[in-house]
């Protein structure tokens, strides 16, 4: 991807269905769950570099003794970093006593990290300072077994202000304004209240206090806590807890925005953002894993028993479409067809760019995401070229000799790896020049391939900004005397903000609302702006319910192909001698490609809550007046 953009986050949870004991014998090791854990977080690493975070639960141990670990990491390598640290607290447990190496019972009772139930977690710092407060999972302690809770998610929430709002009307005192926070002690709030009914329960039926534990233990309503905490949750959401006693969940949000995957046999119950993840680290089969349904938490209760169980009535699917173009590994059976036909539906469009002449044309696509759709262009333009040798042939009838018939038949469309991705390259200098001249080294490309009659055509995941583009790939693309570079976006132009997980939130930065409003100019239109503004104005001071997308008239007077064509002299500087031309996706094609992953808001502008017309609004509030800051 030319444009790099970060996304939160991803999950892990593991839960042992067996005594400790059981992995010893049977895989070799106690430590089988942290093993398991650090692998499903390394396949989930493209979802979060800044941090990570694990933590554990031991059942059954005695009081006085540490039954809850946690770790986190914001280090350069941050996931090598934390199971660095726990292998080395555990060498030293096990160095200090040589003589329980293989005694299972003590290792549980008496070394951290070792537990019954793991919840794993990496970031991506979207929000907020990149400091180790802000890394995964949060802890909020209890003398209470029953009233500890560890949470991590991938989310975000529209509302945070409302959120906390409604802690300080309960009478909290929240000490940090997050989301994390927020919903933390949402859910600690309801947790508590649950507590204690029934506790009150307990002492009615003839239990002491001590006696009371295990019955609330027993009878504690994680749907019940969930539903109530997540009542006024406006956003995208997989939310993943532990409770200290070792009942466990996962919630994901009614509009299915944010993934969540689990799989489930005799031994483990897994819970992962990606579906990959579960069956590379367990070997387990693709049709065995299934995905968590919109609105509904998977419950954990710590005698083993996973349920499904509805806590908010489900809505429309507005599953992540970003998810399918570029986030999630492209290993996913699924997600690999559908970036190839993300590629295959765009070609038609290719074609008519270089009016079907594909023997002139080489193909190629910016490292490394988009190789995938690369694949689909790939077999499109091959089955393109087939069907013209086919004619060729055809009409040629008995007139074509051997030799000619043997050239049709050798053409073939070409191919090449052109654009090469250099290692980071540091811009030490200041000067504004001076740095320019280096970001347009970050590329680099193969010489020798295109010739001056050539087209180039060069596929990316999406285009957000341009600002790579422009200053690096099509600079050093020109210097392959191209006839006509053609740049290709398998996804839609992104017009709008995102505000539930994607760093996409500042309006302005986008190459499509820059084009809209250069368009806006050139036509004499520019007031539209002005009415714009002044509409989502009336509307932040109005009633916050069915909220309408006034940021769309800013694009209604223009067709994709105006607005694309406006990009394309945007990005084409005055020493570039090539002809410019930028294509994307048709949001129909996305949807075709993508059925299941109909969230396309950043598209279309059509948000699945009212927290994103809010902010939708916001956001162009703060694009006309200068505020260079997010909107949520």
């Amino acid at each position: 991807m030319s444009d790099a953009i970060k996304h939160e986050c991803g999950i892990a949870l593991i839960r042992l269905k067996k005594p400790l004991s059981f992995y010893k014998d049977k895989y070799g090791s106690v430590f089988y769950g942290i093993n398991k854990m650090y692998l499903l977080l390394e396949k989930q690493h493209n979802r979060g570099q800044d941090g990570a975070g694990f933590a554990s639960v031991k059942f059954n141990v005695e009081p006085g003794t540490r039954y809850i670990s946690r770790i986190r990491s914001n280090k350069t390598q941050p996931i090598q970093d934390v199971f660095a640290q726990i292998n080395d607290r555990l060498n030293g447990v096990l160095k200090e006593n040589p003589d329980k190496k293989d005694d299972v019972a003590w290792q549980e009772q008496n070394m951290p990290y070792v537990g019954n139930v793991f919840l794993g977690h990496v970031r991506y710092g979207t929000f907020g300072k990149n400091s180790i407060e802000s890394v995964h999972p949060f802890l909020r302690q209890s003398n209470w077994k029953h009233q500890n809770l560890i949470v991590a998610g991938n989310f975000n929430m529209t509302n945070s202000k409302q959120l906390l709002d409604e802690l300080v009307e309960l009478g909290q005192h929240p000490k940090e304004f997050t989301d994390t926070v927020t919903v933390m002690e949402k859910i600690g709030h309801f947790l508590e209240d649950e507590v204690s009914k029934l506790y009150q329960k307990a002492k009615k039926k003839g239990y002491n206090k001590k006696d009371a534990s295990p019955y609330i233990e027993e009878h504690l309503n994680i749907k019940k806590v969930l539903k109530r905490s997540s009542k006024n949750w406006d956003g995208g959401y997989a939310m993943a807890g532990l409770i200290g006693h070792g009942d466990a969940f996962v919630l994901r949000d009614p509009n299915g925005i944010r993934p969540a995957f689990f799989y489930e046999d005799e031994e483990v119950v897994v819970v992962a953002s990606e579906r990959p993840a579960i069956q590379t680290v367990f070997n387990a089969p693709i049709d065995q894993i299934q995905e968590l349904e919109r609105g509904h938490a998977l419950i954990i209760k710590k005698n083993g028993v996973a349920a499904v169980k509805k806590v908010l009535e489900p809505r429309e699917n507005k599953a992540c479409s970003f998810e399918r173009i570029y986030f999630s590994r492209g290993s996913d059976a699924d997600i690999y067809k559908e970036r190839k036909n993300l590629g295959k539906y765009v070609f038609p469009k290719v074609l008519k760019s270089i009016n079907n002449d594909i023997s002139n044309t080489v193909f190629s696509y910016i490292p490394n995401t988009a190789e995938t759709s690369f694949y689909g262009m790939t077999e499109a333009a091959e089955d393109v070229l087939n069907n013209q040798k086919t004619a060729k042939i055809l009409n040629g009838g008995n007139k074509l000799s051997t030799e000619k018939v043997t050239e049709i038949l050798s053409e073939r469309p070409r191919f090449e790896k052109i654009a090469i991705k250099d290692a980071k390259l540091r811009t030490f200098i200041a000067d504004d020049n001076s740095r320019d001249d280096l970001v347009a080294h970050v590329y680099d490309v193969t010489y020798g391939v295109v010739k001056p009659t050539d087209n180039l055509v060069i596929i990316d995941d999406s285009i957000v900004r341009g600002t790579t583009l422009k200053k690096s790939i099509i600079k050093i693309l020109d210097r392959l005397h191209p006839r006509k570079i053609v740049v290709v976006s398998s996804a839609p132009q992104i017009r709008y903000p995102d505000c539930y997980g994607i760093d996409m939130a500042k309006i302005g930065d986008f190459i499509a609302f820059k084009a809209a409003l250069a368009l806006l100019k050139d036509t004499d239109q520019y007031h539209i702006v002005d009415q714009v503004y002044e509409k989502c104005k009336n509307q932040k001071n109005g009633d916050q319910k069915n909220l309408v997308n006034f940021v769309k008239e800013i694009y209604a007077p223009f067709t994709d192909e105006e607005i694309s064509a406006k990009i394309a002299t945007m990005l084409k500087t005055d020493e570039i001698n090539a002809e410019v031309e930028v294509i994307f996706q048709s949001v129909e094609n996305l949807h075709k490609a993508c059925p299941n992953n109909l969230g396309d808001w950043y598209f279309t502008g059509d948000y699945p809550t009212d927290g994103g017309h809010r902010v939708v609004n916001d956001a162009f509030i703060n694009f006309y007046e200068g505020n260079n800051k997010r909107a949520y």
